[in-house]
């Protein structure tokens, strides 16, 4: 499975919050700004994690979006299946049926084992990884830095997502 622009952008877009959002709500503007990501591809994407649950909003002059959870809380593995709408490396793993439909084989495969156990190990491991979790890995990126970036996130910076 290749991830696609959704999940990257989605994480970044959640990190950015998570940075910039503590005491303020934040403009999806400056976002994109800081970002580098295109406005109408953010609104986009914020529909979906508005609905998922990790995302808050507030309208009006002084409105904007703030995290709906700790980001403790947020795991990687979640913003993933919220924006990819799926959580295999492959059409014939989503389904526990021995007749997935999805190729010649459906049914025969002696490979599709692999391929179910691959996803499982992929989203094991972005469960395990928080936004708090990479914030904690560039703290220092972050404080060192001046207002209005964030290194990590920065395309010039060594250390970028």
């Amino acid at each position: 499975m290749r991830l696609t622009t959704k999940s990257r952008y989605g994480t970044r877009l959640i990190l950015d919050l998570a940075v910039y959002g503590k005491e303020n709500l934040v403009p999806l503007n400056d976002v994109a700004k800081r970002q580098n990501i295109s406005l109408k591809y953010l609104e986009k994407l914020i529909t979906t994690l508005k609905k998922d649950g990790f995302i808050n909003s507030q309208r009006g002059p002084s409105g904007g979006y703030m995290l709906a959870k700790k980001p403790d809380d947020i795991r990687i593995g979640d913003i993933v299946r919220s924006l990819e709408g799926h959580a295999v490396i492959t059409d014939c793993a989503e389904k526990d049926e021995k007749l997935c439909g999805i190729c010649n084989r459906a049914g025969d495969c002696l490979s599709r084992w692999v391929w179910i156990e691959a996803s499982k190990a992929m989203f094991d491991r972005l469960d395990a990884i928080s936004i708090q979790d990479l914030i904690n890995k560039n703290r220092g990126s972050i404080v060192n830095n001046k207002p209005g970036q964030l290194p990590l996130l920065n395309r010039n910076s060594e250390t970028t997502l």
